[in-house]
């Protein structure tokens, strides 16, 4: 169902093991106001971002922050995932220590998913531990990986194999960001959006589908509802299962082949582009398995093209695939824990799909030369 929206959320884990803001705004005006009224405290605040979004946004969150602390330093690397390494972890250490940081300063994410990932492990492991902040920018960093604590980076081009579960203290996002976004990372983003719906919310993928032309104008209000249930979505699972015990996996929906598509093109595909890809693939294997109808998997396939999202793709050998699925961080007891939907809007973990399954699910989306031939 459509959330209300509120002006924010508030992640609390039963235990109370965590408890933190999702805040959204649009703009940076509200961030130190923000900060005193969840009293968050730091002396030294290290502001980690890329070469993207430094000329962008660095100034004002340095000029915001300066108001909450003593000192609040810039850190910025290269822009993409080819940066999302322990070696340039290690810099940030260096950074650090360089500039006495101790348990009681805290780290800001500006950025989209690889800042947010990175600076949260950084965080997570600098001093066994220092606070963090989530200032995220991109749509999927939005709408998926600034909420739930997931952190880490890629160990020799095997996606996030290095991590742990962090939590920041707080998440706030200014929705004016999406708008100085590229084109194509903002449709990237929607494959994150529409993987939310498809596996716990089948209204609101019914919502998206009747809001595509306010989603292409970036309507503010149609954004804003539409990131804040990503969010509340993802809050819902996060808070049952942190640690992804369990239900959490959900959330990992078009993953497995997506992250192996994702390596085998040596991640000249964005994230989300390649998510596309492996919901489409896993789409197709719940269709021959006859969870979805034939309409139901169509309907799945063809909402991707709207949003230049791709259904299909050309360059890449579907047993390589089904062999990068195998190194997937997500198998357990030689088994993969595989996401399927029951239907639009329920999705299940399996761990029976076999390769043949997998490698039907690629053939679908794969264009041979024979078939660009035909």
């Amino acid at each position: 169902m459509i959330s209300t929206l509120e002006s924010n959320v508030m992640a609390v884990n039963k235990d109370k093991k965590f408890c933190y803001p999702i805040i959204f705004e649009d703009s940076f005006e509200a961030l130190s106001e923000k900060w005193k009224e969840y009293e968050l405290s730091a002396g030294k605040i290290c502001i980690v971002t890329d070469s993207n979004v430094e000329p962008l946004y660095a100034q004002t969150v340095k000029t915001e922050l300066e108001k909450v602390c003593d000192t609040c330093k810039v850190f910025s690397f290269e822009a993409g995932e080819k940066s999302k390494n322990l070696d340039v972890v290690q810099k940030l250490y260096a950074f650090l220590i360089d500039n006495h940081f101790t348990r009681k300063d805290m780290l800001v994410a500006l950025g989209g998913g690889v800042v947010g990932d990175l600076t949260g492990f950084a965080a997570a492991t600098y001093l066994r531990g220092v606070d963090f902040v989530q200032i995220p920018t991109t749509l999927l960093s939005q709408v998926d990986s600034s909420i739930g604590g997931k952190t880490g980076v890629d160990f020799s081009q095997y996606k996030n194999m290095v991590g742990a579960f962090y939590m920041p203290k707080m998440v706030y996002m200014n929705l004016s960001t999406l708008s100085t976004l590229p084109e194509r990372q903002f449709y990237a983003g929607m494959g994150e959006v529409l993987k939310s719906a498809l596996i716990k919310d089948g209204m609101f993928y019914g919502w998206i589908i009747n809001s595509l032309y306010e989603i292409y104008e970036k309507d503010p209000e149609v954004i804003r509802l539409m990131v804040y249930n990503c969010c509340n979505i993802k809050r819902m699972v996060v808070e049952k299962d942190p640690t992804e015990q369990g239900d959490r996996a959900l959330l990992n929906f078009g993953h497995t082949i997506g992250h192996a598509i994702e390596k085998a093109k040596g991640f000249e595909l964005m994230h989300g582009e390649c998510i596309a890809l492996g919901m489409v693939a896993a789409s197709y294997i719940a269709y021959k398995r006859e969870l979805l109808t034939f309409d139901e998997y169509y309907e799945i396939r063809d909402m991707f093209v709207p949003f230049n999202l791709p259904i299909t793709i050309e360059d890449i050998d579907p047993d390589e695939i089904v062999r990068l699925t195998k190194s997937d961080k997500k198998m357990e007891d030689g088994k993969i824990k595989f996401v399927l939907l029951k239907k639009i809007g329920k999705a299940y973990i399996d761990t029976t799909v076999t390769e043949e399954e997998l490698l039907l699910g690629i053939n679908e989306i794969y264009v041979s030369d024979e078939d660009k031939n035909e």
